[in-house]
């Protein structure tokens, strides 16, 4: 299936460790960084995953700019976060976008990720050593299990 993963990776390319373990092991599928192409054109692609890291509790804003401009209508689409601490609903603006696309939610992943924003850096960063190899294995197999 031919896939494209649109993603963000900033501070310590968290999210970036997970796709570029997607990617090679799975050596077809696109990887777009949303901040070097404000547009592109994913009508060709099967599926489409959006990945990024989060910040104040959902993906970055340009994630979910250029999710707001460039998704085609009735696409597959999935989800790859990583963040300093685990909870509920960090998809929610993101799936929101998707469904106004009439887009087909296929699932999510999300893992810890090293985190030094704001008053962490004062601490020396939380969630250190993530994603680990367990995180990036785990990440493999949602992608395979899609």
């Amino acid at each position: 299936m031919n896939t494209a993963i649109v993603y963000t990776s900033t501070h310590h390319q968290n999210t970036k460790k997970l796709l570029d373990a997607i990617k090679e092991k799975y050596p077809e599928v696109a990887l777009v960084d949303c901040r070097q192409a404000n547009e592109a054109d994913l009508s060709d692609y099967d599926r489409i995953g959006f990945a990024s890291g989060i910040a104040y509790g959902k993906f970055y804003p340009e994630l979910l700019k250029f999710m707001e401009s460039n998704i085609p209508e009735n696409k597959e689409v999935f989800f790859i976060y990583t963040c300093g601490s685990k909870r509920k609903g960090y998809t929610n603006a993101a799936v929101e976008i998707a469904k106004q696309k009439n887009s087909k939610i296929l699932g999510e992943y999300g893992c810890l990720g090293f985190d030094t924003y704001g008053p962490f850096k004062l601490i020396g960063g939380i969630s250190k050593g993530h994603p680990d190899k367990n995180d990036i294995d785990v990440a493999i197999s949602f992608f395979e299990g899609l």
